[in-house]
Order: structure tokens, then sequence, then C-alpha cells
């Protein structure tokens, strides 16, 4: 894990449109990251979010896990948040020792916790301490790898003046999620906004690129949304939960036969022992059961019986009888 190959902006070689899994706390591990680069590569990867303050903090090793990464993950950008611009120039001084391909802001998380404290989509109503974090984490980052910004429409309202000033800032990449803090994600996304994002990106002359994120299922939809609005990729998240393989252009998880989904779960589980052994708790893992236990006749039922087990070799004894009772 070295940055010797890893300089510059790595996003400025990609082809286009660019189709992104989105950063998902407690979701987008290096587990995650690496079943998916397996069963359909997206263009480029995010981690979890990963708080700055807890990188340098008594707790930083647990605070590192998210960071962990192999090579088959790249490109790989650590997406971080916090409050102390001090610590985002720490930060992207490490991300570039630990070796990442760049360093994306997270200014568009809706949590409470972290919106009252000022941070994340927080930061739409701060703009002098979100330049200040900009400004640092750029300094850090010294130009070796870049800097992208995730945000969203507004805080309460559409904020199309929130969005200029992003782009002034020159990120290398601008993420909106096309919802304001205060719709979280009860609302279906504003696709209708985008278009308007891109043209004031142009009007701008700015050399970011814009990706939309909320509420894409498929690659179709992706190709759809982009041509509609003129985009340079998506940003998909939840819509992995239905369909692992959805970054592949001709498989489906709809494709595959129940014997083989149970394989497929019982592979991701292996690999989630694998690499955190004791380290993590085992209901951390039990979301992603759905994908696989699903589109046959009893996945439902059997589903349930899955998300009562409290350990891998609970579930790994339910799931050969499963396949014992299917293969019989």
């Amino acid at each position: 894990m070295n940055n010797c190959e890893q300089t510059g902006n790595f996003w400025q070689t990609l082809p286009k449109p660019l189709f992104v899994l989105a950063p998902m706390e407690a979701v987008t591990d290096t587990v995650l990251r690496r079943v998916i680069a397996r069963y359909g590569k997206p263009t480029v990867f995010f981690t979890e979010f990963t708080n700055v303050e807890g990188m340098f903090s008594k707790g930083a090793d647990r605070v590192m896990q998210r960071l962990r990464y192999t090579e088959e993950e790249r490109p790989l950008v650590a997406q971080i948040w916090g409050s102390q611009p001090e610590n985002f120039f720490k930060a992207a001084q490490k991300l570039i020792e630990i070796g990442f391909d760049g360093i994306d802001l997270n200014m568009g998380c809706p949590a409470q916790g972290p919106v009252h404290r000022g941070v994340c989509s927080g930061l739409i109503n701060d703009r002098p301490l979100a330049k200040e974090i900009i400004d640092a984490t750029k300094a850090g980052a010294a130009g070796v790898i870049p800097v992208s910004i995730k945000t969203r429409l507004g805080f309460r309202k559409f904020d199309f003046d929130w969005l200029q000033f992003v782009l002034e800032q020159q990120p290398t990449v601008l993420s909106v999620h096309l919802r304001t803090v205060a719709e979280m994600s009860k609302v279906p996304a504003h696709w209708d906004q985008m278009q308007r994002v891109v043209e004031m990106r142009d009007a701008m002359q700015s050399k970011a690129l814009v990706i939309g994120n909320g509420d894409i299922q498929s690659l179709a939809g992706a190709r759809q949304k982009i041509a509609e609005t003129g985009i340079d990729g998506v940003m998909i998240g939840r819509g992995i939960f239905t369909d692992p393989y959805l970054f592949a252009e001709h498989t489906s998880i709809d494709d595959k036969t129940p014997v083989e989904k149970m394989h497929l779960l019982l592979d991701h589980m292996h690999l989630w022992q694998d690499t955190w052994g004791t380290t993590k708790h085992f209901p951390t893992l039990r979301k992603f059961f759905k994908v696989y236990a699903n589109g046959f006749p009893g996945a439902q039922e059997f589903r349930i019986q899955l998300m009562e087990t409290e350990t891998p070799e609970e579930t790994e004894r339910l799931v050969q009888d499963f396949l014992h009772a299917l293969t019989s």
C-alpha cells in the first residue's frame, strides 16, 4: 500500500461515463468492496465515512479499520469528515502515506448528530469553516492526490449559491445527492435539478466533474440520467442491496439459482471472517443476507432464520442444511 504510482488526478484518466459505488456507513468496507469488485467492478470505490479527529485519537486503531483496503479495490477514494481544519491537513498527508487514490470531503451526510455539531451537511450553513476545511485538505494533499466533495442540494431548500460556492473551491469532482438535508431520503431524488448544476459548472468554466446521486437502481437507469442531464457519471448506493452485480454489464443476481446464491452468501461471509475475525460484531454482516436470500420460493422464511443467527458458524450450519434440502 504505497502511493508511488498513485500521484496526480486519476479522475481525469478514467473512461466516461463514471459509475461510482457511493460511500455508505457500516456498508462499504473492504469486504463489500472486494465482493463487488469480483461481481462487477464500478469505475471508482469510496470508503465508509472516516472521522479525521478519530484518526488521531486514542481510538485511532479502530477508526483506521475503515481505511483498510486491498489492491483489487482501486481506484479508491477515502471519504473523510470532521470539524478541525488542522486534522484534515494531517489526514490528507496520512491518506497519501497509506496509498489512497483520492480524498472526498463529506459535506452531505444528513445524520442528526454530526449536523447538530455543524459538520458534514451542517457545513452548508458554515461556509467559512467549509472553506477552511477544503483549503486545509488541499494543502495536505499537496497536489499528490485529488480532493473531491460530496454534498446535497441544500439544507432546508434548494441552495444553488451553496453549490456555486463549492465549485468555486475547485474540487476535482462535485458529487450531488439530489435531496436537501431536511429531506433525508424520505422523498424521491430531484433529478430535475441536476442539469442546472451542470449548466452552472459550465458557465463558471469549472473543470470539476459532476456526479449525480439518488435513487438509481441499475446501470440502465444511470445511463438514462447521464443522457438526460449531461453529468459525467452516477453514484449508486442502496441499489447494491438489490443486486450486488449492479455494476456488471451482462449479469444479475436474478440470473443465479438458489444454490448459487447460497454459495455467494457463504463466500461473502467467509471473506468477512478472514478479514475481521472477532474485531467486528457479527450483526453488521447480517444486513447483507437479504441480498442473497431473495427471489426464490421460501426465501422470505429462510431470510428470517438467517437474521436470527448470532455467529458465522450458526449461519454456516443453517445454509448447509438449506443447500442439502435443495439438492436432496
